[in-house]
C-alpha cells in the first residue's frame, strides 16, 4: 500500500513551503494571496530511506459561498481520505483561530494519524506559544518552521513510523505523461475521465488548474505518469504573477516528462501557442501527440477528418511526424486510445535499430539519390549508425559532412520513418567525417 502524507490547513499557513521542503524542488506556487493552490498537488519525498507520497491542497475555508473554494473544500476531502498520515499545518505567528478549531471539527471524525503541525515557529517565544494549540485536542503538536527547516526532522521521524516498510523509488524508469495545452480545452476533464474520480477541479472559467499534477496510473498492464498542467497562454496575457508561474510550470513539466500530449479545442484548431508549445517539445525530443478535443461539436461528412488533418499539418512544416487522434472528453471517444497512442510514441523512443539493418536499407536509398555534389565534390556516406543517447540520434559518417544541406537532411529523416517506427518521435541526425 502507498503511504501518503496530506498537508491541510486554512490558507496562508506555508503549506506549500513545507511541501517545497519535503519533494525538494519549488514545485508549489507560492504566493501571499489566499487560495493559490488549489487542486491537491502530489510529489515523492524520501526520509530515511522511506518513500512516500506528499499531497498539498489548498486551504480549507469553512462556510464560504465562493465557487473554488467549495471546490477546494472537496478536494481536501479527497486528499484527508486517501492519505495514510494528515498533517494539520496552524500557524504559530497568527496563533489559534476560530477557521482552525472549525477544521479540527473536520479532522475529528477521520480515523487517521494526525499531527499538528505549528509552522513559522522560527523564534523562542513562538515556540513555547505553539502549545496553545493543544486546545484543539488533536494530540501532539510539532513546532517546525518550513522555510528554515527547523523542527521538520523531528515530525517526519514520527510520520514515517506509521509507513509500511519499503524503500524503492516508486517513479524510477516509469513514462511519464505531459498533457498540455491552451486553458480550457479539456485537460483536466480528460484526466478525470481517464481516472474515474474528480482528480483536478474542471470549472468553465480558464486558469482553474494553476499547478502541475501528477498522478500514478495503470492502463494495458502498464503504468505511468500522468500531468496535467495549466493552461498555457500568450505572454502578453499572463497578467499576474500567478498566471506567469503556471506557465513556467508547464514548461517545466514538458522538459521532465517523456511524452506529451497536446491538447486542442477542435472549434478553434491548432493555434500559434500550440505550436509553440510542439516547437518546445521537438526541441527537447520529447514523444509528441496531439490530441484534438470536443470533436462531437464539428460537423462532419467524409472528407472532414483528413482536410482537418492537412489544416494542422501545413501549420506545423516539418514536423509531419506527430499523430493526430480525435476525442470528445464529455462522450467518452477514444480517450483510451489516445493514452494507447501515448505509451506507443514511449516505446518509439526507446527504440534500438541495429547498424546492419540502418546500413542494409539506407546506404541503398542513398546510392539511388545521393547527395547533390557541391563545387564538383562529391558526397559519399560510407557508414550509419546509431548513438547510445536516451532518445533516437543517428551518424552519417561521410568524407565531406560540412557539405549536407537541410533538405538532404529532411529526405534522409524521410526514408528512416518510412523503414522504422518513429512516429511521434523526433529523431536527430549527425553527419561526422569517415
Amino acid at each position: 500500500m502507498a503511504n501518503i502524507v496530506a498537508i491541510v490547513g486554512r490558507p496562508n499557513v506555508g503549506k506549500s513551503t513545507f511541501f517545497n521542503r519535503l519533494i525538494e524542488k519549488k514545485s508549489a506556487i507560492m504566493d501571499n494571496e489566499s487560495g493559490v493552490t488549489r487542486d491537491r498537488h502530489y510529489g515523492y519525498a524520501e526520509w530515511v530511506g522511506k518513500y512516500f507520497t506528499a499531497i498539498d491542497t489548498g486551504g480549507y475555508v469553512v462556510g464560504s459561498e465562493d465557487k473554488f473554494e467549495s471546490e477546494i473544500r472537496k478536494q481536501v476531502e479527497i486528499a484527508i481520505e486517501e492519505a495514510t498520515v494528515i498533517l494539520f499545518m496552524v500557524d504559530a505567528e497568527t496563533g489559534l483561530t476560530g477557521s482552525d478549531a472549525e477544521f479540527a471539527r473536520v479532522l475529528r471524525s477521520s480515523k487517521k494519524p494526525i499531527y499538528i503541525v505549528a509552522n513559522k515557529s522560527d523564534n523562542h517565544e513562538r515556540v513555547f506559544a505553539s502549545s496553545e494549540f493543544y486546545g484543539l485536542g488533536l494530540g501532539e503538536v510539532y513546532p517546525i518552521a518550513s522555510t528554515s527547516g527547523y523542527g521538520t526532522g523531528d515530525l517526519l521521524d514520527e510520520v514515517v513510523k506509521h509507513f509500511d516498510k519499503g524503500t524503492e523509488n516508486p517513479e524510477e524508469g516509469i513514462p511519464r505523461i505531459a498533457v498540455l495545452g491552451r486553458p480550457n480545452v479539456g485537460k483536466s476533464s480528460f484526466l478525470n475521465v481517464l481516472l474515474g474520480k474528480e482528480r483536478s477541479i474542471v470549472t468553465n472559467e480558464a486558469g482553474t488548474t494553476r499547478d502541475a499534477i501528477n498522478t500514478r496510473y495503470t492502463l494495458f498492464g502498464k503504468d505511468f505518469i500522468l500531468t496535467d498542467t495549466a493552461g498555457v497562454r500568450k505572454k502578453s496575457k499572463v497578467k499576474e504573477n500567478i498566471e506567469f508561474y503556471s506557465t513556467l510550470r508547464s514548461i517545466q513539466t514538458l522538459q521532465d516528462s517523456d511524452v506529451c500530449i497536446i491538447i486542442v479545442d477542435a472549434e478553434n484548431g491548432l493555434e500559434a501557442q500550440d505550436v509553440n508549445l510542439i516547437g518546445l517539445a521537438q526541441k527537447y525530443n520529447k514523444g509528441i501527440m496531439i490530441m484534438i478535443n470536443k470533436w462531437d461539436l464539428i460537423e462532419k461528412d467524409t472528407k472532414t477528418v483528413e482536410v482537418f488533418k492537412e489544416r494542422i499539418y501545413e501549420k506545423l512544416g516539418s514536423m509531419t511526424f506527430i499523430p493526430i487522434i480525435f476525442t470528445s472528453v464529455l462522450k467518452k471517444q477514444r480517450i483510451f486510445q489516445a493514452i494507447e497512442k501515448a505509451i506507443e510514441i514511449y516505446g518509439n523512443r526507446q527504440i534500438k535499430i541495429p547498424t546492419s539493418q540502418l546500413n542494409d536499407i539506407l546506404l541503398k536509398e542513398i546510392e539511388n539519390n545521393p547527395p547533390p555534389a557541391i563545387k564538383g565534390k562529391y558526397i559519399k556516406i560510407k557508414y550509419i549508425t546509431q548513438l547510445p543517447s536516451k532518445t533516437p540520434a543517428f551518424a552519417f559518417f561521410c568524407n565531406l559532412p560540412q557539405y549536407i544541406k537541410p533538405p538532404y537532411e529532411r529526405f534522409l529523416e524521410n526514408k528512416m520513418r518510412k523503414y522504422f517506427d518513429l512516429s511521434g518521435v523526433p529523431i536527430r541526425l549527425f553527419f561526422r567525417k569517415k
